[in-house]
């Protein structure tokens, strides 16, 4: 039984230097703060472009919703 606990012990450590020694993880968050602060700034950039082609894609929607009722209608 004391071997045994001795073996898991001996595990647990081994996978918690394993862990401890990555560093994967850091460089993935940092590259997901830099997408995110390029997409920010590419927003900031295109802002007006951006809001004309919702504006025009939800007036296209609105107008279709529209036709597709007053059609179901007749």
């Amino acid at each position: 039984m004391l071997n045994d606990v001795k073996t898991v012990t001996r595990a647990l450590r081994a996978r918690l230097r394993d862990f401890i020694s990555r560093d994967g993880g850091e460089v993935n968050i940092v590259a997901v703060v830099v997408l995110i602060g390029i997409a920010l700034i590419l927003a900031i950039l295109f802002r007006r472009q951006i809001q004309s082609l919702l504006e025009t894609l939800f007036e296209s929607i609105n107008q279709n919703a529209e036709n597709a009722i007053s059609e179901g209608m007749s």
